[in-house]
């Protein structure tokens, strides 16, 4: 199965100056566990997760100052459509996060996700676990 079937298309794309409670109140309304940051003046495309959020209120800091930008990971490594699911979970496990941006081309086309790889696998585990049997 490639990441083009398993990625979420329901991309939430936000900006370096949103508030970390605007962003997790967006990621909240539309039940996502990250979002693409764009900001066209610096970095172009990173990456704000739920993690970061989480990671900044334990610091103690304000999420109604505290913006996107500065926690957003810069340094994102992106799946192609065409990467295997085993692709994609190699490389999340190689750099210990839980979520790659999807780009066709240079744009995001989606977010793939553990719980989506999860999602796809476990259904077809599950089959060949009762064939075995």
């Amino acid at each position: 199965m490639l990441v083009r079937d398993a990625m979420s298309t329901m991309v939430l794309t936000i900006g370096p100056d949103h508030t970390l409670r605007q962003a997790a109140r967006l990621m909240s309304a539309r039940r996502v566990g990250a979002a693409v940051v764009l900001d066209t003046d610096a970095n172009g495309l990173g990456i704000l997760t739920e993690r970061d959020i989480l990671n900044s209120l334990a610091a103690n800091q304000d999420p109604d100052k505290e913006t996107a930008g500065t926690h957003t990971t810069t340094d994102v490594v992106f799946a192609a459509p065409s990467w295997t699911l085993e692709e994609a979970a190699d490389a999340m496990a190689h750099g210990g996060f839980r979520h790659l941006i999807v780009l066709d081309g240079n744009e995001p086309a989606g977010i793939v996700s553990v719980r989506d790889i999860i999602r796809c696998w476990a259904p077809r585990h599950r089959h060949a676990g009762a064939l075995q049997a």
